[in-house]
């Protein structure tokens, strides 16, 4: 009993042991090994106040993301993207701070695996990026992905699908184009929109039917804010979106996009 129990031990160990990210960064592309993380020169153990993922103060081993950046530019976009197809867009700037709203890479230790995010799911690893002092940038939980798996450098969002893209009359600053925005940070890691995309987690918002059209803007609301007030189940995995994640105005500013795109179907 006790070998079967050293030998599952080992097997664990194993598993995390040759867990690797990719960084498709162009010419800094590599493959980095959670061994040589843990040994980084800059690794250090820092404190998460209030994680977005454990909702309690954790403390990780990590590397700041900026240091495994190099060639990244603040103009870039990357994607990061996770083992179960959450693909985050993040945009390069906030990743490369080095001080205010700062992003880590957290390094899951084979020897010390952290705890389950909840009963019967696995730990936020083996890559998680997290951020210290997040209020400083506003930083949105969707900017927060686990499980990561890669991170590439890309186009922008609207580039790669302009099946998303508004109404090109719109001024820049209409509030529909504010909410393309809002979605692209709140949204996209999780769901596709007229078939344009990465994620593979939540449903398309447009095709067959946009939410606006079988929900009413206040039960809209009220599911962002809460799925579960509306639709109980214990598999959910959408989170609420609260209003110091969303404020109102953004949040109105988003439906807004929804029910304008509402009227731009395009089938896959």
């Amino acid at each position: 009993m006790k070998a079967l129990i050293l030998l599952g031990a080992l097997l664990l160990s194993t598993t995390l042991s040759a867990a690797q990210l990719e960084l498709q960064l162009g010419e800094s592309s590599r493959t980095w090994q959670t061994e040589e993380l843990l040994t980084h020169p800059q690794l250090q153990a820092i404190t998460v106040k209030d994680d977005v993922s454990y909702k309690k103060d954790m403390t990780y081993r990590a590397v700041p993301l900026a240091a495994l950046l190099k060639g990244t530019k603040p103009q870039d976009h990357l994607q990061a993207v996770a083992l179960d197809g959450f693909a985050a867009e993040l945009p390069a700037a906030p990743l490369l701070n080095d001080k205010g709203a700062r992003a880590w890479l957290a390094i899951e230790d084979p020897a010390h695996p952290w705890p389950p995010l909840s009963p019967g799911k696995p730990s936020a690893g083996p890559f998680y990026i997290v951020w210290t002092d997040p209020q400083a940038g506003n930083i949105s939980p969707e900017q927060w992905p686990f499980e990561v798996a890669s991170i590439k450098r890309m186009a922008s969002v609207a580039e790669r699908f302009p099946a998303l893209l508004p109404d090109p009359a719109l001024k820049p600053d209409d509030p529909v184009n504010q909410g393309f925005a809002l979605f692209q940070r709140n949204c996209l890691a999780c769901h596709r929109l007229n078939g344009a995309g990465d994620a593979q987690l939540g449903p398309d918002l447009n095709i067959p039917y946009n939410p606006t059209e079988y929900l009413g803007m206040d039960f809209l609301k009220r599911y962002i804010r809460n799925p579960q007030d509306l639709r109980h189940w214990p598999q959910a995995k959408m989170p609420g979106f609260s209003e110091t994640v969303l404020p109102d105005a953004d949040l109105q500013r988003l439906m807004a996009y929804l029910q304008h795109m509402a009227g731009r179907k395009i089938e896959p």
